[in-house]
């Protein structure tokens, strides 16, 4: 999307994003960590936390250093083992809505009634509803973060893109609405918003699925989904150090970074970018004196404002490209939604609210913390300043480059030329294929 963004709209704009993909993917590494180091610490175990963590970088960094096709192998595996997981858990919550756990009691939607499917916060009252459904909506967005990205990124390596990632884009949709729209209603429904793990918890402990399996007193099941769960964040933490090495790499290919970072192996893995990316990894022994709950909490808000300030830049970036179609008359286009441009507008209004909510809390009396404050709103000032500079540095490119020369034809021949069902021989897709699809 950085490239995108100075095709489309201004070098200035590509740079910034560029260097803020680069940083926030790599914090992810750290962040994942921490998050698998949350979950080893529900367990009691005499080895110090900073081994696990040393242990866990390690594997992470090893598979980032082997060639793509085996960094592909790995994650479809862990995604495997995450898509299992959650169907599990679907299946499991709706044999307890029903009765059928071993107590045999009838969830139903009780806990929607007792104690009610909304809760307050910081304050009382209907202020206190809206309060705590913009904490939700600015938490949850964390979910969905730099996820679209990992397309994109993705794609520079990826067989037949023309074919597959419009494949994948619609399978992560998809996936999206079944698995996480359908777990949040799950998890309403099995755990109740006032349980005690919830409201004083700061570990794995607190989370509602393990909650809802102890209280439907299921013995062991808690360890098999918190072990499902390391994997998944060991998944995340190798794809977001394979991102930022690879926005590391087309930075210096685009001349905005030492050359050095585009040296690659025989197999195409940039080495030295990997290994400068991977030093942001060492933030997560941040846990090992801060607490790992704390560091969390603050790689989610210095990741949320990196995620709305680029989701921010990608409508504007869209917006632009439309601006440019329209000003070279190009309507023939393989894809068009028709929610378009209203969505894209939408977008991008509404990312900058959100970017300012991101730690409205701190505002509030009794609740001022320097440390939430600062990774709630640092990232935005580090991403003006860069674009900012960057702007000074060049000021005679302009503010944004005019849609009527704004270059929509480069690449499109190669793209042509390959076709969709060219690099991929023609298969008979089984009824599960076509399912999974």
């Amino acid at each position: 999307m950085a490239a995108y963004g100075t095709r489309f709209v201004s070098p200035s704009l590509g740079f910034a994003m560029g260097l803020l993909y680069w940083y926030s993917f790599g914090i992810l590494v750290a962040y994942e960590t921490t998050a698998a180091a949350l979950v080893i610490d529900y367990w009691s175990n005499p080895v110090p936390l900073a081994v696990w963590i040393t242990l866990m970088l390690i594997v992470v960094l090893a598979l980032n250093f082997f060639p793509v096709k085996v960094y592909g192998e790995t994650e479809f595996w862990f995604a495997s083992l995450k898509v299992f997981l959650i169907i599990g858990l679907l299946i499991l919550s709706f044999v307890l809505f029903l009765g059928g756990g071993p107590d045999h009691t009838r969830l139903g939607f009780h806990y929607w009634k007792t104690p009610g499917a909304f809760n307050t916060y910081l304050v009382s009252g209907s202020t206190g509803r809206f309060c705590a459904f913009l904490y939700t909506l600015c938490y949850s967005v964390f979910s969905f973060n730099f996820a679209p990205e990992l397309l994109v990124v993705a794609a520079g390596e990826m067989q037949n893109p023309r074919k597959n990632l419009p494949r994948a884009a619609k399978q992560y949709f998809y996936r999206l609405i079944i698995f996480y729209i359908l777990g949040v209603l799950a998890i309403g429904v099995i755990c109740p918003s006032n349980a005690s793990g919830l409201t004083k918890g700061t570990s794995v402990a607190a989370s509602p699925w393990v909650i809802a399996i102890k209280r439907a007193g299921i013995h062991g099941l808690d360890s098999v989904v918190n072990a499902v769960i390391i994997t998944s964040a060991w998944s995340s933490a190798n794809s977001y150090l394979y991102m930022s090495s690879r926005t590391l790499y087309s930075l210096a290919r685009a001349g905005s970074a030492p050359k050095i970072f585009t040296r690659c192996t025989r197999h195409g893995v940039p080495y030295y970018a990997v290994l400068c990316s991977s030093l942001f990894s060492l933030l997560a022994y941040m846990d090992c004196s801060s607490g790992a709950s704390t560091a969390f909490n603050w790689f989610v808000n210095i990741t949320n404002t990196a995620g709305f300030t680029s989701w921010t830049c990608c409508g504007i970036i869209f917006l632009r490209f439309r601006a440019a179609c329209n000003a070279q008359g190009l309507k023939d286009l393989p894809y068009r939604s028709r929610l378009q441009p209203w969505m894209g507008i939408i977008a991008t209004m509404a990312c900058p609210i959100l970017l300012l909510c991101n730690g409205f809390e701190v505002f509030f009396h009794g609740h001022w913390s320097v440390s939430s404050f600062l990774t709630s709103y640092v990232g935005l000032f580090v991403f003006v300043g860069v674009y900012a500079g960057h702007r000074v540095m060049r000021w005679k490119d302009g503010w944004w480059i005019p849609a009527e020369q704004v270059d929509l034809v480069s690449g499109l021949e190669e793209v042509e030329a390959l076709g969709v069902d060219d690099g991929d021989e023609v298969e008979k897709k089984g009824f599960w294929r076509k399912l999974w699809e």
